[in-house]
């Protein structure tokens, strides 16, 4: 059972990952909400996906698009490539679970589109075999990541790296900031 004071000391962890992600990554994060603004606004989709914790993120970004963050709007074209379990459980059977999210995006992405990839540690290879084929096929690419960012930043035309090794840390923070490019897009719709 954890006590007040290790309860207190788990809050202060967070807050201080809050903190840093406050003095880092504001301009990537604000360039990151211009990125997904300025996608939607030219009648294209996001593409979201992850795996475990970050698939559940993915999940809830783009249920925040098309149904509604804060305020009343139209629906907008978000999609997380986490939920088609037929889909998954195909591509992983017939090719490789390496490939389940990459095999999506080739059969729906188009140029112009974004893709979101989430991965704590910047080196999931179904996310990374994602983002690679989609940046070939002309998708901008955001990466929310961790750690030092893994490869993901080679893919991606804005990699917010959390500052942070604590998986649990990065993850609430890629919940926070995709509720600021929720934020971002409620602004603009």
């Amino acid at each position: 059972m954890r006590d007040i004071l290790a309860v207190k000391n788990d809050i202060r962890t967070h807050i201080q990952t809050a903190l840093a992600v406050e003095d880092q990554l504001p301009e990537a994060i604000a360039n990151a909400c211009a990125m997904v603004v300025s996608t939607v606004k030219a009648g294209n989709r996001v593409y979201l996906f992850g795996n475990g914790g970050s698939a559940a993120d993915a999940q809830h970004i783009a249920a925040e698009f098309t149904g509604r963050y804060l305020k009343e709007r139209d629906g907008l074209p978000a999609i997380a490539l986490t939920t088609d379990t037929s889909a998954i459980t195909a591509i992983a059977n017939d090719y490789s679970f390496d490939r389940i999210f990459e095999r999506q995006v080739q059969a729906l992405a188009r140029e112009g589109d974004l893709l979101i990839g989430i991965s704590t540690s910047g080196n999931s290879t179904n996310v990374l075999n994602a983002l690679q084929y989609g940046r070939a096929k002309g998708c901008k690419t955001l990466g929310l990541s961790g750690r030092n960012g893994g490869k993901m930043s080679e893919l991606c035309d804005i990699n917010i790296v959390v500052p942070s090794d604590i998986t649990a840390n990065i993850q609430e923070m890629h919940i926070l900031i995709g509720h600021i490019l929720c934020k971002a897009i409620d602004d603009c719709f």
